[in-house]
């Protein structure tokens, strides 16, 4: 990615007539009036649409906190797309969800939503990072382990497994990596040889279903949860980097372990301790298990956890709303593990319905979710929206490909199975390196070099002025400024211009010292470096 020495002339003048998107940050009520918001927020007042609106309530009560109005339409259903799906609305589904005057509009997007096929796409990319899908160093599962898994994962996420079977069949596969994609959990993990292999195994496995650091446990728990994953071995093959997980034949006594609530089992010979241990993790009354993946949910849809961080779930680090979280727990075991029905009710609550404007001064309001988190979309998702808007595509390479590595270019950032594959847009942008399964793992924070690149680089730059989806928009316009300019608008922002913006950039298009083609890309880059695309809200 080239960076030019200076921003080119016209793009600067572009940043400043059209200054009014900047101003469309949904970040905070105190950063202009409020009539500037408008477009995000619908002015409707919280209501309590379900259950988990009138568990948050009492809390914002007792702090004083109000909640904020409902988010507008344009802003819900980019909103929705984003965070379900990983994917910008096409600007005909914009129109349609606007004109839609049914009461129940928003409940039937989500549950569209939740049946596409990019659902599966944009979650599998979440869990790839929680359970490490890496070919290279350090992880080492290699590429045709990596493909396997991730089309495992996949295929689950699609049929909608039930989520207790899911972490079974992951904790007590045996079998080759190639064709028993499960055992890969069991390879996925840093110092899984030697002597170490079981602790190493144990902090995997509290991390992925417990959201628990086993660092943080006394020295006694650590070894009673270890004893679970000590027989697990390991065997390679005559094929090239294949491996076989099994149980180590040599262990023929029984096996002292205790759970992580602190009760002892003692595990006769010839029994998978791995079973053992999937057990209990999964029966209905451990809460460890439930608890942990709707914390998750929750904040891979709201920017943080109930309990916060949500891989850190331990009694001195209580959930800011404790009611809410038992809620949850029970309605997902009631459920039978059905992970969508958890998203269908967060999604339909006012809670996550409700605008990035907050209506209170008090610092909690968010860590509270009395308002919804702004925040950046991740690097494959800007990659892959960036390249929508283009009608462009990345490049992907890896820094060891063993064996060569080549990605069609027509597969999404989203879509890498391999944590190796990267580009350096996705690096810049924050892309987890996949070591370690940790939340923390993603960089979600805005940088300097970011802000440089977006402003002026040429990578970006030649994704504008190359963009079939612009020119296409200046086909159909037919010269018709208003019209052009709505349509861009549509296509980046997925709403309307204001009254406001639409004047600003008509009077730029006006300039005489430019041509219609030149304006249209330096307004498309104006908006793509607004915090309105560059964020959730």
């Amino acid at each position: 990615m080239q960076i030019k020495a200076r921003v080119h002339t016209s793009i600067r003048k572009t940043l400043c007539a059209c200054v009014l998107v900047y101003f469309c940050v949904p970040v905070c009520a105190q950063d202009g009036p409020r009539e500037r918001f408008g477009q995000f927020d619908s002015g409707a007042t919280f209501k309590v649409a379900n259950d988990i609106d009138a568990l948050v309530m009492p809390t914002w009560r007792q702090q004083g906190i109000e909640p904020a109005n409902l988010c507008s339409d344009e802003v819900f259903i980019r909103r929705v797309y984003l965070d379900v799906i990983g994917t910008l609305p096409e600007p005909q589904a914009v129109r349609e969800f606007l004109k839609d005057t049914q009461p129940d509009k928003r409940a039937a997007l989500i549950d569209a939503l939740l049946k596409r096929d990019e659902f599966a796409d944009y979650w599998l990319l979440k869990w790839c990072d929680l359970l490490r899908v890496k070919a290279e160093f350090p992880i080492n599962l290699w590429p045709n382990a990596v493909q396997a898994y991730h089309r495992w994962i996949h295929d689950c996420l699609r049929d909608n497994m039930p989520y207790d079977r899911f972490a079974r069949e992951l904790l007590t596969s045996s079998g080759s990596n190639f064709r028993v994609p499960q055992v890969n959990f069991y390879r996925a993990i840093q110092g899984r040889s030697g002597s170490v292999a079981g602790s190493a195994i144990a902090g995997a496995v509290a991390l992925t279903f417990m959201g628990a650091r086993m660092d943080n446990w006394p020295q006694e728990r650590r070894a009673g949860m270890e004893a679970f994953f000590s027989r697990v071995a390991y065997k390679l093959t005559a094929e090239w980097k294949e491996e076989i997980v099994h149980l180590d034949p040599a262990a023929t006594k029984p096996l002292q372990a205790v759970y992580p609530d602190g009760t002892a089992v003692r595990i006769p010979a010839g029994k998978d301790p791995r079973v053992v241990f999937a057990d209990w993790l999964i029966a209905p009354e451990n809460p460890w298990f439930a608890r942990n993946i709707v914390n998750r949910v929750w904040a891979w849809l709201l920017g943080r956890g109930i309990v916060h961080e949500p891989d850190d779930i331990r009694p001195d680090n209580p959930p800011v709303h404790p009611e809410l979280l038992s809620y949850l727990e029970k309605e997902f075991v009631k459920a039978d593990y059905d992970l969508r029905h958890i998203y269908r009710l967060i999604l339909n609550s006012s809670t996550y319905q409700q605008s990035s404007i907050p209506r209170s001064d008090n610092p909690k309001a968010e860590a509270l979710f009395a308002c919804y988190p702004a925040r950046r979309l991740e690097a494959e998702v800007l990659a892959d929206a960036l390249c929508w808007i283009s009608g462009t595509r990345e490049s992907y390479s890896s820094a060891v490909p063993e064996p060569f590595s080549f990605i069609p270019e027509e597969n999404r950032s989203i879509e890498l199975a391999d944590g190796s594959i990267s580009s350096q847009f996705l690096e810049m942008f924050g892309r987890p390196p996949r070591d370690t399964g940790l939340e923390s793992e993603r960089n979600n924070q805005p940088s300097d070099a970011q802000r440089l690149a977006l402003l002026n680089s040429t990578h970006i730059q030649d994704k504008i002025e190359r963009s079939v989806r612009l020119n296409a928009l200046v086909k159909i316009s037919k010269g018709n400024r208003r019209t052009l300019i709505g349509m861009i608008y549509l296509n980046i922002l997925s709403r309307h211009p204001t009254p406001d913006e639409l004047a600003v950039a008509e009077a730029y298009f006006q300039n005489k010292k430019i041509n219609m083609r030149q304006a249209v890309s330096d307004l498309a880059w104006a908006m793509i470096n607004s915090k309105e695309f560059l964020y959730r809200h």
